[in-house]
């Protein structure tokens, strides 16, 4: 079957349709690892009442942006879904999707140029999740595309250059029997230098502190760059916080130095991901911005609060994770109050504040209706919303726009080459 590729979506696959009739337009379908403009023959997978999944098998008329994927893992792994184009391609494809979500859900057409911010494509990352088999034999690597099977890897081009080299002394422990027989995933986290490794290893079941140090002193003496292992008893899709049966050898926690603060970050909590664009990031949020008070909600560690410190007299950083807040209030300023707290339950109590600049970085369902709400009712002047899916991003923007908000900047911060994530930065202004 012959396909012609519209365009990409967000999800990293791209648009065709099935052939139309006297009824209209023909039915969408969705291939993986296509580029706009091609020609492919492929295999129609699946068919649902309002759309269907299909194979590309050949491609018949390739884009100009077509290259060859670097990695060898590209198109059996879940991760990446870009490796066929060009990097600069990749940024256009992001920035039409975003302009397009904001068109199509909230119908808004920026009236301003949207900044794009890119990254080095390759070896960016600071951190890898990896999942573990040990029957029938030792196995480490990522899911299989649209899978939950593991597709074993021994090399991952996105990560740093130690997580790789993490990743070989993993295997060849594993491959000896050196790794407790419970471990289910190991999480790797390098410092911003690339230079010190903290370890998170999941498991199914306790480890003693005996063993926690047996394994701790194994992994330091084939990496040396690893300052701490901790291990989490856990279901194999929990993402634990602080835990009374955690065990750790060395340090629990690794310091990530940017540009203007040094943070502590304890195993267990969030930190963003590209080791390139930290100082950018932090840079677009929270440059130029000063007055009384601040407002940080889902502050994490501290990553916007603590440099908002030096120009606000005063700054709330609102987070509701355990593991993140007690890093939050060991990375926070005298100035900076941090608050172990929802966002929602936060607001809910603060009406009398009077912040000049709300910061926002939501997960990816983006803002509750109470959390619109509640910033409709305190009514700051300028709220910078930090986002990683376009959809909800585009959904809350239109809210704020019916409270009286206007867009004044749009960012977009390549936080993931290589993948169809999207994360945006939005500066908006009360008229």
């Amino acid at each position: 079957m012959l396909f012609s590729i519209e365009k990409l979506v967000y999800g990293g696959e791209g648009l065709a349709r099935l052939p139309g009739d006297e009824h209209g337009p023909g039915k969408a379908v969705f291939l993986p690892f296509v580029l706009e403009g091609e020609s492919i023959e492929g295999s129609l997978l699946e068919e649902k009442p309002g759309f269907a999944r299909a194979r590309a098998d050949y491609v018949l008329q390739p884009s100009p942006h077509r290259i060859e994927p670097r990695c060898p893992y590209f198109a059996l792994c879940g991760g990446c879904h870009y490796q066929h184009s060009s990097y600069e391609h990749q940024l256009e494809v992001k920035a039409a999707i975003l302009k397009e979500t904001l068109r199509r859900i909230a119908k808004i057409e920026l009236g301003i140029d949207m900044v794009i911010h890119a990254s080095p494509a390759w070896n960016y990352r600071n951190r890898a999740r990896l999942r573990v088999e040990q029957q029938p034999e030792f196995a480490l690597g990522y899911y299989r595309l649209h899978s939950t099977d593991l597709l074993p890897i021994e090399q991952c081009p996105i990560s740093s250059p130690l997580i790789n080299r993490a990743i070989a002394a993993l295997w060849k422990m594993g491959r000896a029997g050196d790794l407790p027989r419970a471990l289910e995933q190991v999480e790797i986290f390098a410092n911003a230098e690339d230079e010190r490794l903290l370890l998170e290893l999941y498991g199914n079941s306790p480890l003693t502190a005996a063993s926690a140090s047996a394994v701790g002193e194994a992994l330091k003496s084939a990496l040396p760059e690893v300052v701490g292992v901790v291990w989490f008893e856990s279901g194999l899709r929990t993402r634990p916080g602080p835990h009374p049966r955690n065990v750790s050898f060395g340090s629990a926690e690794l310091s990530y130095r940017t540009e203007h603060f040094s943070y502590k970050v304890s195993a267990g909590a969030f930190f963003q991901g590209n080791r390139y664009l930290m100082d950018e990031l932090i840079r677009i949020v929270t440059n130029g911005y000063s007055g009384t008070l601040a407002l940080d909600l889902y502050a994490g560690v501290g990553l916007f609060s603590a440099v908002l410190s030096r120009r606000f007299a005063q700054v709330f950083a609102v987070e509701s994770s355990a593991a993140s807040y007690t890093d939050l209030r060991s990375n926070a300023p005298p100035n900076v109050r941090a608050v172990p707290s929802t966002a929602e339950q936060f607001l809910r109590r603060s009406g009398k504040l009077r912040p000049d600049l709300i910061v926002v970085d939501p997960p990816r369902s983006g803002l509750s209706p109470a959390v619109i709400a509640s910033l409709q009712e305190l009514g700051a002047r300028r709220i910078i919303y930090v986002s990683c899916d376009p959809a909800t991003l585009s959904r809350d923007l239109q809210n704020l726009r019916k409270a009286g908000y206007s867009i004044q900047q749009a960012h977009l911060v390549d936080l993931f080459p290589q993948t169809y994530h999207i994360e945006s930065v939005f500066q908006v202004e009360m008229a």
